[in-house]
């Protein structure tokens, strides 16, 4: 059986960055076990994707760079994949359940990725 051609995505998980400021002023002692839970739904979400992903990392600090020069900026990027998947489709759908949304006001954003030139 012929395997299937599959197409290549890049995902961004996306929080405001208030929502981000606000909950780094929670109390650790209510911040910490709650974090614990995500952290292990994100790695049994991954265990359960692992045929899907390709790279998980997180985004950093960033600089906007415009033909005026170059700036520290914010914006809602927490994390990116890059995943593998048959469609658009079902890259996206891929993610319908996945623990990031249960932060407020997250999203997650499926991009495909199609080479220069076209091929």
């Amino acid at each position: 059986m012929k395997s299937p051609i599959l197409k290549r995505f890049l995902v961004f998980y996306l929080t405001p960055a208030a929502v981000m400021a606000e909950w780094a002023k929670t109390d650790a002692a209510v911040r910490a076990p709650r974090e614990a839970e995500m952290q292990a739904a994100w790695q049994q979400w991954m265990v359960e994707h692992a045929t899907l992903l390709r790279s998980t990392e997180a985004a950093g600090r960033t600089k906007c760079v415009t033909a005026q020069g170059i700036r520290d900026v914010q914006n809602d990027i927490m994390l990116y994949s890059i995943v593998e998947a048959e469609s658009h489709e079902s890259a996206a759908a891929a993610f319908a359940d996945h623990p990031h949304l249960g932060i407020p006001e997250s999203s997650i954003e499926v991009m495909e990725i199609t080479p220069l030139g076209g091929s």
